[in-house]
């Protein structure tokens, strides 16, 4: 086994719905969008990451892009299989005559059925993977927050990712209770591009909606710092024509209004079935939220509004779960809560 751990490489991967991070001797050393281009003639995969991305709504009828993961977990295995084989590949470019066996931890949902637990683990193994340990998503944020999750109190975490938002309790390693919401980023810029259409009559991309919900997208149309208006460039629905409007942060927040009400109901859910010892914890400690999702303007806000809990983000939210698994991934044998 000392051999074995010897020659092992040992990486971190929190492979999400929209981007894909792997953690690589302490280091963030791939930060890839979850995207793949596939030419649709040889059925070879042709890009992976930033250039398929750039590809993405754009693509001809020999080329298509994919996203591997939907709602947090793998709707394509093969495609998913070698989008983590190519992003592996990035770490160390060199060919190597043999490559090291390698050892990971990933993070999945909450909420992930056993079926969708072993595709995850499937296309790691079809990838390389001689070890692989899954920990949960709400774990590993709470991990990169700082928490320690070993202590008996109780500690709220709330992460909004791409495909899920994971809402869960934790006490002594251990979620002790849990929600698991298919409500998060990819919907919230389909709320954007809908709003476009019914609104402007105008018809956008998913990337632009990305961008949108970047620039001006926001929880609460009360903002302290309000984002100057933006300029959108898309299809008018009646001529054809491209066209360019301005849309402000107000009307966003309007459009974002239903699924953040979701969100919120999901976090209210997850408080009611708290034990109340763990309650109290909480009402002190508060709640912590991390993911992309946690960076949309005036989120913290809402959240304190309809709790009237403390709210705090995570300092660096896109990256806290990567960076949690990645500390589980050092502590390999002391926390009890990674999956075998």
């Amino acid at each position: 086994m000392g051999l074995f751990s010897f020659f092992t490489k040992e990486i971190a991967i929190d492979l999400g719905t929209a981007n894909t991070i792997i953690i690589h001797n302490d280091k963030v050393v791939v930060d890839e969008p979850s995207i793949v281009a596939i030419d649709t003639k040889s059925e070879k995969i042709i890009a992976v990451g930033k250039t398929a991305l750039m590809m993405h709504g754009k693509t001809h009828k020999n080329i298509t892009t994919i996203r591997p993961l939907r709602d947090g977990v793998i709707a394509d295995f093969q495609a998913a299989e070698f989008m983590i084989r190519e992003l592996i590949k990035m770490i160390s470019p060199k060919k190597s005559l043999f490559p090291p066996p390698l050892r990971m931890v990933i993070c999945i949902p909450s909420g992930i059925t056993e079926v969708e637990e072993r595709a995850v683990r499937d296309s790691a193994e079809q990838a390389g993977a001689k070890d692989v340990r899954l920990i949960h998503e709400p774990m590993a944020a709470a991990i990169g927050i700082g928490i320690d999750v070993l202590e008996p109190t109780g500690n709220m975490i709330v992460d909004i990712g791409g495909g899920t938002s994971e809402i869960a309790v934790i006490a002594l390693g251990g979620i002790v209770n849990n929600k698991s919401i298919r409500i998060a980023g990819d919907d919230f810029t389909a709320d954007i591009v809908e709003h476009m259409r019914k609104h402007h009559n105008i018809t956008i991309g998913e990337r632009t909606a990305e961008k949108i919900k970047i620039a001006v997208g926001c929880a609460t149309p009360d903002l302290e710092n309000p984002p100057e208006d933006y300029a959108v460039h898309g299809r008018d629905m009646l001529t054809g024509i491209p066209k360019e409007i301005s849309v402000n942060y107000v009307e966003i927040a309007a459009a974002l209004d239903k699924s953040i009400s979701k969100v919120e109901t999901a976090v209210l859910n997850a408080l009611e079935n708290t034990p109340p010892e763990l309650s109290a914890d909480i009402f002190r400690t508060g709640i912590y939220i991390a993911g992309g999702g946690s960076l949309l303007r005036g989120l913290d806000k809402r959240i304190h509004l309809r709790t009237k809990l403390p709210v705090h983000v995570a300092d660096d939210p896109l990256r806290a779960v990567a960076r949690g698994t990645g500390i589980a991934l050092k502590n390999f044998e002391r926390f009890p809560f990674l999956i075998k």
